[in-house]
């Protein structure tokens, strides 16, 4: 006759219903939604799950996984966030998803987070936040990309609120692969990520226009476009369009 179970037999039992819960949750606000609905819905969903932070964005890697595109932002603090990464390179986010795990930087106007990202740290305390926490969504083949949480005060998180991210953040991985494989099941040619999707897609045209007109390769014109982009405390996106309609030419400069 067995004895009780070890306690921790009995934490990880709760942990893996409240994951289920929350991807449950999370499914369920978006199901019956129209493919356009979608990201807004999950977005104003783990804002509701996530407590102590001041806004939240969720950012995936594109088809071919070189580029990142935000999916979705709780506002336009945590929208200018996930793009001041993208434009410079640097940030918790994007190691987040080199290291494959949580990258929390809990004091973004001093050292070591200022250190550790110099540029991204100037830029974000200029848009409003003072720590950022990004956490990858992880799944077998890689990472999907992250949940970039920020306060504009600085300080950590909690351990209850860094355990709840933290389960958000797989849950989200559990309903994002769930809802891709739906839609791409369903036969439609179009997903509902299609249409996030498509702002990178005129970053992809930019760049292989600026490889024409310079003769360089993708990395150095997508380098290259990306500094214009800080050099005029833009964004990469709206370079990126300001090049396609011939409205800036950087071959010419």
């Amino acid at each position: 006759m067995s004895g009780p179970e070890p306690a921790g037999d009995d934490a990880e039992r709760e942990t893996h219903i409240l994951l289920a819960r929350i991807a449950r949750t999370l499914i369920d606000a978006v199901r019956e939604l129209p493919p356009p609905s979608v990201p807004e819905a999950l977005c104003r969903t783990c804002a509701s799950l996530v407590p102590d932070v001041s806004g939240l964005s969720l950012s995936v890697l594109g088809r071919d996984a070189s580029m990142g595109f935000v999916l979705c932002a709780s506002d336009e603090v945590a929208a200018q966030l996930a793009e001041i990464q993208y434009t410079l390179g640097e940030g918790p986010g994007t190691d987040a998803v080199r290291l494959r795990a949580p990258v929390f930087a809990a004091d973004l106007t001093r050292a070591p987070d200022a250190r550790r990202w110099p540029l991204f740290s100037v830029q974000a305390a200029k848009a409003g936040a003072e720590a950022v926490f990004s956490l990858p969504l992880t799944g077998a083949a890689g990472a999907l990309g992250t949940l970039d949480l920020y306060r504009a005060a600085a300080g950590p998180l909690d351990d209850d609120h860094v355990r709840t991210a933290l389960l958000v953040a797989d849950a989200l991985t559990l309903a994002v692969t769930a809802l891709d494989h739906a839609s791409s099941d369903s036969g439609g040619v179009v997903t509902w990520l299609d249409g996030a999707e498509s702002d990178r897609e005129e970053i992809h045209q930019a760049t292989g226009m600026l490889m024409v007109q310079l003769g360089v390769s993708a990395e150095e014109a997508l380098l290259r476009l990306r500094a214009r982009a800080f050099a005029l405390g833009s964004t990469s996106l709206a370079i990126a369009q300001a090049i396609i309609n011939g409205s800036t030419d950087i071959g010419h400069e």
